[in-house]
C-alpha cells in the first residue's frame, strides 16, 4: 500500500483492523535501512504492521516533480522518492517476510512528518544520521527534535547492533519511572534477555529529593537509601513479568556517564525523556540527552506522561 503526497495527517489504517503499526523513518542513507532493518524486528515481537514513511520535501520548495525533459521517464524527485521507499520494503521483506509492510510517502520536513506518522503508532524508530546531515554532529537534528517533541516512545538506532546482552534501563524514581522500566520489561521480554536496571546518584546525600541529609549519612547509608528507591521502583513491574530476570546495578556516579559506559555490553537503553531534577523548561533531560548522544547501542527514549507534541 502506498499513499503519496497524503499530507502530515494521521497514520493510514492497516490490513490489521487499525492495529497501531511501528513506523519507522527511510531516506535511503545506512542508518535509516538499518532503522528499517530493526523496526521490522520490533514490529515482527509485537505482531503489529510496519509503516515505511519517506519525507518529501521538495513540494514545498515548488521544484519540479517529474523528469526533465531531456532525461529518461523514470528520472525526477518524485520517482526517487518512491524508489526509496520500495528499497526500504525491500529491505523489511527480506529482513522478515512475515511482518505486513506499508509504504507512505509524505509532503512535509522530516521531523514534523514523523512526528504526525507517530501518533498513532506503537513506536517511532528512526536512525541516528540521516542524508544530509552535517557530519560533527554525534546524533541527527531529527533523531533529537522526535525525542524531545514526541508523545510516543522513539527506538533511535546508533551504536553497535547486538543479539547478545541485556537491556539496561536507568532507574531515578521519577513520576515517569515506571513507565520507563514497564518498557524495559516488555524489551527484554521480546529479545529473551535480562533487564540490567541502573540507579546511580552523584551528590554525597544520595538523590536528594528535597529532604535534608545530614552530615552523619555515611556512605553505606545512602547506598542503603538508594538500593530501596530502585526496589520500589523496579516492584511495581516485576510481577508483571515473571520470567525476565532482573538485575540491579547501584553505584555512586554520574548517571549518564553509567549508563553510557553499560551501553557497550547492551543489546539497548532505556532512557525517560525526562527524569528527576530536570528544568521543567527542557524539552529533553539532560541525562536522556547525553546518552542520546553518546551511547555504543540503539536509544528507547520514553516521553514524559505530560508530554506534547506539536501541531
Amino acid at each position: 500500500m502506498n499513499s503519496l503526497d497524503a499530507g502530515a495527517g494521521p497514520a493510514m489504517n492497516t490490513e490489521e483492523g487499525g492495529a497501531r503499526p511501528v513506523v519507522v523513518g527511510a531516506d535511503g542513507s545506512e542508518s535509516s535501512l538499518a532503522a528499517v532493518r530493526i523496526a521490522t524486528r520490533e514490529a515482527a515481537w509485537r505482531q503489529l504492521p510496519l509503516r515505511i514513511v519517506h519525507a518529501f520535501i521538495w513540494p514545498l520548495m515548488h521544484v519540479k516533480m517529474g523528469p526533465s525533459e531531456a532525461g529518461p521517464q523514470e528520472g525526477g524527485l518524485r520517482h526517487d522518492a518512491e524508489r526509496t521507499l520500495a528499497a526500504a520494503a525491500a529491505v523489511a521483506r527480506e529482513a522478515d517476510p512475515s511482518v505486513s509492510v506499508l509504504t507512505d510517502l509524505v509532503t512535509g520536513a522530516p521531523s514534523p512528518v514523523l512526528l504526525r506518522a507517530a501518533r498513532d503508532a506503537e513506536l517511532l524508530v528512526i536512525g541516528d544520521r540521516g542524508l544530509g546531515g552535517f557530519t560533527g554532529l554525534l546524533v541527527g537534528s531529527v533523531a533529537v527534535q522526535c525525542t524531545a517533541h514526541g508523545r510516543t516512545p522513539v527506538l533511535v538506532v546508533r551504536g553497535e547492533r547486538r543479539d547478545e546482552g541485556p537491556v539496561v534501563v536507568g532507574v531515578d524514581g521519577s513520576p515517569d519511572s515506571v513507565r520507563t522500566i514497564e518498557a524495559a520489561f516488555e524489551e527484554a521480554a521480546m529479545r529473551d534477555t535480562e533487564v540490567l536496571a541502573v540507579h546511580s546518584w552523584s551528590r554525597a546525600g544520595g538523590h536528594g529529593h528535597g529532604e535534608h541529609h545530614d552530615h552523619k549519612h555515611d556512605a553505606a547509608t545512602v547506598a542503603q537509601e538508594e538500593g530501596h528507591l530502585l526496589e520500589d521502583a523496579l516492584a511495581a513491574v516485576r510481577k508483571d513479568y515473571p520470567d525476565v530476570k532482573v538485575r540491579e546495578h547501584l553505584l555512586r556516579g554520574r548517571p549518564a556517564k553509567v549508563l553510557v559506559e553499560l551501553s557497550k555490553q547492551a543489546q539497548l537503553v532505556v532512557v525517560g525523556a525526562h527524569g528527576r531534577g530536570g528544568f521543567t523548561g527542557l524539552l529533553l533531560g539532560s541525562v536522556s540527552h547525553q546518552v542520546l548522544h553518546h551511547a555504543d547501542s540503539p536509544v528507547l527514549v520514553i516521553p514524559r506522561t505530560e508530554g506534547r507534541a506539536p501541531s
